[in-house]
């Protein structure tokens, strides 16, 4: 643990004099929201690559090349006179005591189901709000268009379930998915590529559907499964270059055979 009063005191001055046009660092003060926004995103998912991991001392790492982005970001703000990183910070201080009354004021939440509740009708108070009077804010409103497709698929349907447009369990989804593949394989003959994009389109939303219904993360699984094919794949390789066999060279039998083999000493491991 440090003994530094004021890392993040610290940190701040540091970008500060980064972005000091006289004498900071050229590339800092190139940049901008947009061309550091694609950073602050790879940073997010390094810190979740670290934690599926479990590297803790990576993730200390991770978390502060996150942070990073944040005072990067609040700095060039700061610069702008629109805000700056205290502002930021006092802006989720206020939001957090805003939407724990059972923990800051006299409301009870007495598990986290009622607690999840209490907290999706304060968003959207804040989303009516922010919307002006007069104004009925959409229910999908608010979900930002960046977020990645699986992620934003499940709050998409879990925003639409909560006025009961929503499947009852999980067994109509199945029947939905098993529709939604013959949709494809009807407009293979064709070979539309918009057509065909737009039915697969419809079949991974109807996986994402299946997901929540089973109370899985899709993006989650779906990393792990990225995870899974390349310690698999590179087993593949491995014994391909042991046996002197290029890969490009092995034939899809050979390939198949070794993959089996890894998968089966992975379920042996």
């Amino acid at each position: 643990m440090t003994t530094d009063p004021a890392p993040t005191e610290r940190l701040l001055e540091i970008m500060a004099r980064l972005r000091d046009p006289d004498g900071g660092c050229p590339w800092d003060v190139e940049q901008d929201f947009a061309s550091i926004a694609p950073y602050t995103i790879e940073e997010a998912y390094e810190v979740a690559d670290a934690i599926e991991r479990q590297d803790f001392e990576d993730l200390r790492d991770e978390l502060g090349d996150l942070l990073l982005q944040v005072v990067f970001h609040a700095r060039m703000a700061e610069e702008e006179n629109r805000f700056d990183f205290h502002d930021v910070a006092t802006a989720i201080s206020d939001k957090m005591v805003r939407r724990h009354p059972h923990v800051f004021g006299d409301a009870r939440a007495d598990d986290a189901a009622t607690q999840t509740v209490a907290w999706e009708e304060q968003k959207a108070a804040e989303r009516a709000a922010k919307a002006g009077a007069g104004t009925a804010p959409g229910l999908l409103d608010g979900l930002a268009a960046a977020l990645p497709a699986l992620l934003r698929a499940a709050k998409l349907q879990k925003r639409a379930a909560r006025v009961g447009f929503d499947w009852p369990d999980a067994a109509p989804v199945f029947a939905k998915i098993d529709e939604e593949i013959a949709e494809i394989k009807a407009e293979l003959p064709a070979g539309d590529p918009g057509r065909l994009e737009d039915e697969v389109g419809d079949l991974l939303f109807a996986c994402v559907n299946l997901a929540r219904h089973l109370r899985v993360d899709p993006e989650t699984a779906l990393r792990r499964s990225n995870a899974k094919f390349e310690r698999r794949f590179n087993a593949v390789e491995t014994a391909l270059r042991e046996a002197g066999t290029p890969p490009a060279e092995a034939g899809l039998d050979e390939m198949e055979t070794l993959w089996n083999r890894a998968k089966t000493a992975e379920g042996a491991a």
